[in-house]
This record gives C-alpha cells, sequence and structure tokens, in this order.
C-alpha cells in the first residue's frame, strides 16, 4: 500500500491553519508542542498566542519570574509542563541561545521527549525521525490491524519502527503534520470519518469491524480518591490566606488555601482539632455556606479530589493575609480559580 502519498494528499486539502505551521522558528514550535501535550487545539491556541506576546524570544521565557510563566499557563493543566518549559530555556540560554539543530540534541532538553523532539527536528529542520502520538498511535492501529498495546514495551518499539518505515524521506515534515492531523480530524476515537477515507479500501479494522477496539491500551492506573478541606479565611479587613505548594508533586509551586486532608466529609469540631487547622487559627467562626457541604469533585490522571471549602471569619488580622485581588493574581490550581472566581466574582 502507497501509505505517505495519500496521506499528505489529504493533507493538502484537509489542514486547519495554525500559527506554528506557518514558520520553522524552532523556538515557535517547541511552544506549540508543550502547549498542545494532553490539551487540544482548540484550548491550546490561545494559550500559544499569549506566550508568544508575552515571551516572543527564548530569553524572555528564561528571564521571567516563574510565577509570571505559571500565572499564564493557569487552566492547562499538567504544570509540569511549564516548568519544564523554563527550565529548558534557561538550558537553551546557556547554549549562547543556540536552539538544538537535530532529534538527538533536542533530547537534553527539560521536558522534551522523543515524540517532542521529532515533531521539532522534522518541523524546524525537515529530519526524517517520524513522529508517534496518541493519533499516530490510532491511525496506524487501525490501517494497519495492529493489536499489540500501544503502552507496552513490545507495541511502543513496532509502532515507532512501522512510523519510521512509512515517513516520507523527501517531505518529513508534511508527512509528520499530516498523520497527526489525519487522526485529530479523520481517524477520531470515536465515529472516524470512514466513509470518505483515502484508506477506505485498505484499513484492517474498517474491512473486519474492528475500530471500537483498535488502539489496544492497558489499564494500569489505580485511582485515589482526596478529601481536602479548604479552609477560605477572612479577616475583619477581608483579606485571605494562601499557601504555595511544594516544588514537586501535584500542581508544585501553584497557590491554594491551607488544607486539611481527611477520608470523608468532616463536622465542624472535627476540622477544628486537627494539627492542620491549629496550626494556623486561633478564634474563629465559621460563615454558614453551602461549600463545605457539597464538594467540587475534580479528577485527575492518577487522582479524585474532593474539595470542601470551609468559610474561616477571624476576630483579628493575620500576619499574613494578602487582599483579595493579590491572591487572584497568584497562579492557582484549577480548583482556586473556580471557587475564587464564584466566590469573589470581578
Amino acid at each position: 500500500m502507497n501509505f505517505s502519498q495519500p496521506l499528505i494528499n489529504w493533507y493538502d486539502n484537509h489542514k486547519r491553519s495554525l500559527p506554528w505551521r506557518d514558520t520553522s522558528d524552532p523556538y515557535r514550535i517547541w511552544l506549540s508542542e508543550i502547549i498542545l501535550q494532553q490539551t487540544r487545539v482548540s484550548q491550546g491556541l490561545p494559550y500559544y498566542n499569549k506566550f508568544v506576546e508575552t515571551f516572543p524570544t527564548v530569553h524572555d521565557l528564561a528571564a521571567a519570574p516563574q510565577e509570571d510563566v505559571l500565572k499564564l499557563w493557569q487552566g492547562l493543566g499538567y504544570y509540569s509542563r511549564a516548568r519544564n518549559l523554563q527550565k529548558a530555556a534557561l538550558q537553551i540560554v546557556d547554549n549562547n541561545g543556540n536552539f538544538p539543530k537535530n532529534f538527538k540534541k533536542l533530547l537534553d532538553l527539560k521536558g522534551v521527549g522523543e515524540y517532542t523532539a521529532a515533531a521539532i527536528a522534522s518541523f524546524a529542520y525537515n529530519e526524517v525521525v517520524a513522529v508517534v502520538d496518541g493519533n499516530v498511535y490510532r491511525v496506524l492501529s487501525r490501517i494497519y490491524g495492529i493489536s499489540l498495546p500501544i503502552n507496552s514495551t513490545e507495541g511502543i518499539k513496532e509502532f515507532k519502527k512501522l512510523a519510521n518505515e512509512l515517513i516520507d524521506p523527501e517531505n518529513p515534515a508534511q508527512y509528520n503534520q499530516a498523520i497527526m492531523e489525519f487522526g485529530a480530524l479523520q481517524c477520531v476515537p470515536k465515529n472516524p470519518v470512514c466513509a470518505i477515507c483515502p484508506f477506505q479500501t485498505d484499513c484492517i479494522a474498517l474491512n473486519q469491524n474492528r475500530i471500537a477496539e483498535l488502539p489496544v491500551k492497558i489499564k494500569k492506573t489505580k485511582v485515589l480518591s482526596l478529601h481536602h478541606h479548604y479552609l477560605v479565611t477572612i479577616t475583619p479587613s477581608g483579606k485571605t490566606v494562601l499557601q504555595e505548594r511544594p516544588q514537586s508533586g501535584i500542581w508544585a509551586g501553584l497557590y491554594e488555601f491551607p488544607f486539611v486532608e481527611s477520608d470523608g466529609a468532616l463536622l465542624p469540631r472535627e476540622l477544628t482539632r486537627s494539627q492542620e487547622f491549629l496550626s494556623v487559627y486561633g478564634d474563629v467562626r465559621f460563615r454558614e455556606s453551602g461549600y463545605n457541604q457539597q464538594p467540587i469533585i475534580h479528577k485527575l490522571s492518577h487522582r479524585k479530589i474532593h474539595a470542601y471549602f470551609w468559610i474561616v471569619e477571624t476576630e483579628a488580622e493575620m500576619d499574613h493575609a494578602i487582599d483579595v485581588a493579590v491572591a487572584k493574581a497568584k497562579p492557582l490550581h484549577v480548583l482556586m480559580d473556580r471557587f475564587m472566581t464564584e466566590f469573589w466574582p470581578e
């Protein structure tokens, strides 16, 4: 089967107009690839535009305060991407501002794995190295009828081998863009557009009625359920209290209210007996609200967080309390941003 040329022909007719496709600048291509990890194009595009406007060069990104980078990233999730983005920018600046020139050297950048390195190398330098992401796994597994799990050692090896055999050596950048776009627009996870697919005659999954079962992925992750009781401080002057999360782990470096972790819902007397509460507060009273009764549920890849918000009014000012406007300007994780937007609307 002639795979690459029909794919490229399809791409020429159906590709979306996206700003990172109109440049060979490795900085902008790298920005787009990091932003689009675990993110849909429609969601990532405004962030890409904001980053390019705020940090037009790698030097600007490297020199920025981390809080500014995290604040600009707010809402995208997987914040380690933003921290690694800046660390990699510092690596590039330390190399006299020179971006790595090939796939192998790109892998030395913080946060750049094989997929991202292949994308940058092919798009910026036309290097013949195939990208393999979720879209590529889906396209190849269906058209070639591959049942190997895409998250198994054997499966990863097999898909990389096939992808590098299929890539057009004369047009690697266009080929890589094409196969990713084909997976994003045509060979989608549910209800792929098989009726007008250029590979419908050869597609094993279509001809054997296996579209729904491919690609195969082994389920390994056990989701941990957590209960966080956030303490929303309100001092007599209307200030509040935030704390910065550790620089590693979930939501590293972002800000949130102090919280108490438990196995489930808590009564006020149970909350006030906790060591976390006693270490922060003296005489307080809880304001009646529904925020501590009905938790906000937030699902992450490995965690399901039940977030309760307790409105805690203090009788005295607190030295480390800050104005609400200052708190809202901090880089916040999604639960904090959602609550503050609702509780303290502008």
